[in-house]
């Protein structure tokens, strides 16, 4: 089994398909897996380090504007398109599948010319410009939430299959009373867990810091993680507080796992894999969205999340430290509300959903696997009847031959 996976940009993009890599290897450890990415992208320190092969072309996204720069880009695009023909002749692939980002347009748009079954997966509520160009001609579409299927171009709606998207196994296997023992947190206490995506937010660390003292005050329990950029200066402004050891400011979350178990309520921003990891663990949240992202996806992702009352939505524009401090406050203060909650976070989450894209991408490579077979065995048939018609040409040749020879009459002797 070859698999090609191409996907980049960002951590949303790439980890995605680390995972499905993984999947594939576990179950197939002879597969032949690579990856196609770009120099620049953070693919290219992400994949050597999981141990796959990653084979970079130039492709370059387009600015929202007009200018000289895109006309360099367009350029760049052509030259990306002849690379990775290059590599998915080469390399023959079963199956190409795309997480997204720019470089993955190039690879899988080939891929589906050559006839080679191909799978796009798109994380968020709002599907990204390449894998909405890219669903008029890829075998599947696996998609992460339900709402976004309206999204897609009608003709390609019946190729979408709901899977969610991966998340990691750690996370998975978790447990509170486990994680909260790690930690050193008593069962009675109340958690908060908060962090700004990998990088952190400005705007959620600022509207923090009146929600970290009063916080202190009533004695619940917290992680925050401020983001490594962000972590001195902010440290600076909690001098004043006796933080106690179960109220964590760390700049980056090195153990997710056990902070996400062991929380009662989780604020953050609408990452797609953070919000699969939250539902997947069925968590009650306060999501807010970063502003400029494309597509704007962060916001229609909070917000699938909260119709469907697993969370509450707050936008960076509306966002205030008094806002924010009175969504905490108001759900840790009423028990029956993030019970609730919890619960529509784990009707939404999908934690087999590994499972589910494991299992689509099979029935592809099984499916064309069987056409192969089938297409070498009619092959076989159609020169098989061929021979037998060549050879009964044959004998109807030597039999007319025969008729044709003059017949040689005998002359008895006197």
């Amino acid at each position: 089994m070859r698999i090609l996976l191409s996907g980049g940009g960002t951590g949303g993009h790439v980890y995605p398909a680390i995972a499905i890599a993984n999947r594939i290897k576990e179950q197939h450890p002879d597969a032949e897996i690579m990856f196609v990415g770009t120099e620049k992208g953070i693919e290219s320190e992400i994949v050597p380090k999981y141990g796959y092969e990653l084979k970079t072309v130039t492709v370059q996204g387009f600015k929202r504007k007009i200018d000289f720069d895109n006309v360099k880009r367009v350029f760049k695009l052509f030259k990306g398109l002849e690379e990775s023909r290059k590599v998915v002749k080469k390399f023959k692939p079963d199956v190409v599948i795309g997480t997204g980002g720019y470089v993955s347009g190039p690879v899988l748009f080939n891929a589906a010319m050559s006839k080679v079954p191909t799978v796009v997966h798109e994380q968020n509520s709002f599907p990204g410009v390449t894998n909405k160009i890219l669903s008029k001609v890829v075998t599947r579409v696996l998609t992460s939430f339900e709402d976004s299927h309206v999204r897609f171009p009608e003709g390609s709606r019946e190729k979408l299959v709901l899977t969610g998207n991966p998340v990691r196994k750690e996370i998975l296997v978790a447990r509170k009373n486990i994680a909260r023992k790690n930690l050193g947190i008593s069962e009675d206490k109340k958690m908060v867990l908060c962090y700004g995506g990998s990088g952190g937010s400005e705007e959620i660390n600022e509207a923090m810091k009146v929600v970290i003292e009063n916080m202190v005050k009533e004695d619940i329990a917290f992680i925050f993680a401020t983001g490594k950029y962000y972590y001195e200066d902010f440290s600076k402004t909690l001098d004043h507080l006796n933080l106690k050891p179960y109220q964590q400011v760390v700049p980056y979350l090195e153990d997710m796992a056990n902070a996400l178990a062991a929380s009662d309520l989780v604020i953050g921003s609408a990452g797609a894999i953070s919000l699969a990891e939250i539902t997947a663990l069925g968590k009650p949240s306060i999501i807010i969205p970063k502003a400029y992202t494309a597509e704007n996806h962060q916001e229609y992702n909070a917000k699938s999340i909260e119709s469907r009352g697993a969370g509450i939505a707050i936008l960076e524009k509306n966002l205030t430290p008094e806002r924010l401090n009175e969504a905490v406050f108001k759900l840790l203060g009423d028990r029956e509300l993030l019970i609730d909650m919890a619960n529509a976070s784990k009707e939404i989450g999908k934690p087999e959903a590994i499972d589910l894209i494991y299992d689509e991408i099979m029935k592809i490579y099984e499916a064309n696997n069987k056409s192969k077979v089938s297409k070498k065995e009619n092959k076989s048939k159609k020169a098989e009847a061929k021979a037998v018609e060549e050879k009964s040409d044959e004998n109807k040749s030597d039999e007319m031959k025969s008729e044709n020879q003059p017949k040689v009459i005998g002359i008895k002797k006197k």
